[in-house]
């Protein structure tokens, strides 16, 4: 018997935690059940385990970042998140292709003792660039996020698992290496973002929403620690006085604006069937 659901989400810049709440409200009120939330997109939200009982419905999101899980993220999931009751992954991609990021997830969750309830990769607009899925997801698409988590929260209740070999994708393959326009491998891992001076209003914004806590508060040009690339400070940056200017970063986001500007579609997989 599901007495209560969570939805958990790491999402800089927003699209995740959209999708996540959108589920678990939905998932809720199917059941009658109340639904929490647990934002591990900060490093605060990360310094404790995710440990949801038996008789509760865990939903876990995540953006795709190079065909994966975020690398910083996946051992903190591996490592703190784990349970014995139902679970669903949920990874949101911004047109290119989700990938092994869905198997990845699923992987890592029934590793932790849960069982599938389903699973679903979902477009969400694309943190690179507003041209991959503009405004997704729209109202439309959380309507079909919310019609799939009402339907894997009664799979759930009734005990119907989702075989986690029916999530495709391989979840130890590599990552995919992002390429130029060219079609020769991006390297920008060391590329963090420039900031305009005569903007800046030293506000704090991009220090309080770096989910690595790498952004200086005091000097929002000075980079304390990795950089994920995730685009939270550049978004929500109020002045906007920040941007990559890397060229291998920027030749990397014309080849995908050029070849992936088609809709993808999400995917959505409850136990025994799967739909596009």
């Amino acid at each position: 018997m599901i007495r209560r659901v969570t939805g958990a989400f790491f999402s800089p810049c927003g699209n995740v935690e959209k999708v996540v709440r959108t589920m678990a409200e939905t998932a809720g009120a199917r059941l009658g059940v109340p639904a929490g939330y647990a934002d591990i997109t900060l490093p605060g939200g990360r310094a404790g385990e995710i440990v949801p009982g038996e008789d509760e419905l865990l939903i876990l999101g995540a953006p795709v970042y190079a065909g994966r899980a975020p690398n910083k993220l996946a051992p903190y999931l591996a490592a703190h998140v784990r349970g014995t009751g139902w679970a669903v992954p949920v990874v949101c991609f911004g047109n290119r292709s989700f990938d092994n990021a869905l198997a990845e997830l699923a992987s890592i969750l029934t590793k932790g003792g849960f069982h599938l309830a389903g699973a679903a990769a979902v477009v969400t607009e694309h943190s690179f660039s507003s041209r991959l899925a503009p405004g997704s997801p729209t109202a439309e698409e959380l309507a079909a996020a919310a019609a799939f988590a009402a339907g894997a929260a009664e799979d759930a209740q009734a005990g119907r698992a989702l075989d986690a070999a029916a999530v495709p994708g391989d979840a130890d393959a590599s990552y995919y290496t992002p390429l130029t326009l060219e079609g020769t491998p991006a390297r920008f891992l060391k590329a963090v973002p420039a900031v305009d001076q005569d903007k800046c209003v030293r506000c704090g914004t991009c220090g309080r929403v770096c989910p690595m806590g790498s952004v200086d508060r005091d000097d929002p040009a000075a980079m304390t620690g990795v950089c994920i690339k995730c685009q939270a400070c550049v978004k929500r940056c109020p002045a906007g006085a920040r941007r990559f200017t890397d060229e291998a970063f920027l030749s990397h986001v014309r080849m995908l604006e050029r070849d992936y500007v088609r809709p993808a579609g999400s995917v959505y997989i409850r136990a025994g069937e799967a739909a596009r």
